[in-house]
């Protein structure tokens, strides 16, 4: 079974929770008081990136080794980093 469809669809939803966690540090004026929304920055970009790299990897039929291993490297590192804009954003508030 090929898990690039399911790292899209995963990396899509937790992209937009990036833009939520942004768009709701902007509004209420808090994103200046922490690394909070840098840090959600930084995890939309790895998402991004392992979202064009599963397209790619579906695209290509799974011949490409590098499309994996970007793909699962920068959906782990968007999750890192999500979650540490979480945690940043709770002790924040």
């Amino acid at each position: 079974m090929h898990r690039h469809p399911h790292v899209l669809n995963a990396a899509s939803n937790l992209l937009g929770i990036c833009f939520v966690i942004i768009g709701a540090l902007k509004f209420t004026r808090s994103d200046a008081g922490s690394f909070a929304d840098e840090t959600a920055w930084a995890a939309a970009l790895m998402f991004l990136a392992s979202i064009v790299a599963a397209y790619l990897a579906i695209r290509n039929d799974h011949t490409g080794k590098w499309t994996d291993l970007v793909a699962d490297a920068a959906f782990f590192g968007g999750l890192f980093a999500l979650s540490l804009s979480v945690f940043m954003l709770a002790f924040t508030l």
